[in-house]
């Protein structure tokens, strides 16, 4: 009888052990192992307050003075018999609006300040008279035929600037862009109209290419790949996929589903990175998301690894990837850019959009949510150092006219060293910079202020908020996640120090709990006030918020409370 309760007693404790939830293992990406738990010198900024001021100022059309107003009205009616806007794609540029063309001004400009705006709740369908969601639906080529979204309305235009017809990316990005822009804008008329179009071009361009993206652009109205003098931009098959994939969850058409795995199974054939501008970590994502929704098995690692150490091919953009360095005083881990480039040259844009894909890929696969923590928090930091009233004068080359960027629009980049040759910038490290006097003769030094740069700074602005302990940040991966079901709120924290520290989580509206998916356990339960939760020393925790009682279950892969999904598992933690 004694050994009876004895083997009782051990069952019932190997139960109780295997009831027990398994952490979610965490992996490193090596290039964020470069980086260091908490960047210095530290300063984060108001994100948020940064995307509001910045659109107050832009679209202001009652400034006044030199290089006043940013934005103007372009009447020629080019695709839809309806009036566009135009924006400066930097300061004082001598190819648009007044000074050139009133043509030429390019989506990913336009489209980034929308989607930037909506991010933070700025309805831009009614601004002062204008609806601007639908004037941009301009962008929209019916008139060269190739019936999608381009960087310019024309192709008379086209030449002034770059893209447009023969640099892949350019002509892909714009329509990731709209996807984004009609998401937080529904009910435009004639928008979802378009995005079928879009949709069904990407398909069929998918299918014609048929798992050979070796090319440098593809024109849509012949349905052909072309290869010309620019590099071969394989990872737009990542931007193919998320269209495709955005499609499906809008339509439901399976068509969309199968274009975008097409997509996919294009861009993991590649051998090596071919990371070109900023479409890469969108197969992170993608690929992400069909692991978790749709059972496949692609190498989320490997994405990564392509993204942050970037392009090695001879034949491609070499050394385009992420930087994890300190230059002089500063720490500038994180930012996106070319890592060779003059030792190193970041861009803003670029750094703002890699954190589009990368926060809400971790909802997918959650093993990276320790890695991405560290790096938004490396990023965002950094990112300040292109705005100049957050840089020394000493490190930036046109502190002089700093005043007339209201500290909202930014630097286009930031070098480790100045290609200028300016006397006072030898040896200084770094520099924020940009590129504009380059571009054409009897362009103004303040075309290094570019709003092209800044105006996705709403991507920062929807995701980042900070808390009460400095250096830790609430991370919202729903804010960029676009036609996802989104169900519950959703925040990955990221704890820099070696001590676990007591972070606040603001009051709710309703009594919630809150329940970590790493852990698969609740951190606090019917919460009504502000309220602490710890979280241990270097480590992240990935936190639904919960309708109070909640009692979440698991089915295979997923995390589900009245069956709804919360979460999903990577394989090595599903229910068995």
């Amino acid at each position: 009888m004694r050994n009876f309760f004895l083997l009782c007693t051990i069952v019932i404790a190997a139960i109780s052990c295997s009831k027990q939830p398994e952490p979610v293992q965490q992996l490193n990406i090596s290039r964020v192992d470069l980086m260091p738990a908490f960047p210095s010198p530290y300063k984060m900024l108001d994100w948020k307050e940064k995307t509001v001021q910045y659109d107050q100022y832009i679209f202001n059309t009652t400034h006044t003075g030199k290089h006043l107003p940013f934005v103007w009205i372009d009447s020629v009616k080019r695709n839809f018999d309806q009036n566009t806007f135009g924006m400066f794609t930097v300061i004082g540029d001598v190819r648009q609006g007044k000074n050139g063309s009133v043509e030429f001004h390019e989506a990913l400009n336009a489209m980034g300040a929308l989607m930037s705006a909506g991010l933070v709740g700025i309805d831009k369908t009614n601004q002062n008279g204008f609806n601007y969601v639908r004037m941009a639906q301009n962008y929209f080529n019916t008139e060269n035929g190739w019936n999608i979204m381009m960087n310019n309305t024309h192709p008379s235009v086209a030449l002034l600037g770059g893209g447009y017809g023969r640099d892949w990316w350019y002509d892909v990005f714009p329509n990731v862009l709209y996807y984004a822009v009609c998401d937080l804008y529904p009910n435009v008329p004639r928008a979802d109209s378009l995005q079928r179009i879009i949709a069904n071009q990407f398909y069929n361009a998918d299918s014609v290419l048929n798992g050979n993206y070796n090319f440098s652009f593809f024109d849509y109205q012949q349905m052909k790949g072309v290869v010309n003098t620019i590099p071969l931009q394989q990872d737009v098959a990542a931007g193919h996929a998320y269209v495709l994939y955005s499609a499906y969850q809008k339509f439901g058409d399976e068509k969309y589903l199968r274009g975008a795995m097409s997509a996919m199974n294009a861009y993991d054939s590649q051998s090596e990175s071919r990371f070109y501008e900023v479409l890469m970590p969108f197969g992170a994502l993608m690929g992400a998301k069909l692991n978790a929704t749709q059972g496949t098995n692609y190498d989320i690692q490997k994405y990564l690894n392509w993204t942050f150490d970037g392009c090695k091919a001879a034949d491609g953009r070499t050394g385009w990837g992420v930087i994890a360095e300190r230059w002089g005083d500063y720490d500038v881990h994180g930012l996106q850019g070319s890592i060779t480039d003059g030792g190193g040259y970041a861009f803003l844009m670029n750094s703002f959009d890699l954190a589009w894909p990368l926060v809400p890929m971790v909802k997918y696969d959650t093993r990276y949510a320790l890695a991405i923590g560290k790096w938004m928090l490396n990023v965002s930091n950094a990112a300040r150092l292109f705005y100049p009233y957050e840089i020394d004068d000493a490190h930036q080359w046109l502190p002089e006219h700093k005043e007339i960027t209201k500290n909202v629009i930014a630097y286009e980049g930031l070098r480790k060293f100045d290609d200028y040759g300016k006397e006072n910038l030898k040896g200084i490290s770094p520099v924020a910079i940009g590129d504009g006097p380059k571009w054409v003769k009897g362009q103004p030094q303040e075309s290094m202020f570019s709003l092209y740069s800044s105006s996705q700074v709403g991507i920062f602005g929807s995701i980042i908020e900070k808390t009460n302990v400095e250096g830790i940040l609430q991370l919202n991966c729903n804010a960029t996640d676009f036609y996802a079901a989104n169900t519950f709120p959703t925040y990955l924290y990221y704890n820099p120090y070696a001590e676990a520290k007591q972070v606040s989580i603001n009051a709710p509206t309703e009594s919630v709990d809150l329940y970590d998916v790493l852990t698969q356990q609740f951190l606090a339960k019917a919460i009504t006030e502000e309220t602490t939760f710890t979280i241990p020393s270097g480590a992240a925790q990935l936190i639904v918020v919960l309708p109070a009682g909640s009692d979440p279950e698991k089915k295979d892969n997923k995390i589900l409370v009245n069956d709804k999904v919360i979460a999903y598992l990577p394989s090595s933690t599903k229910q068995q």
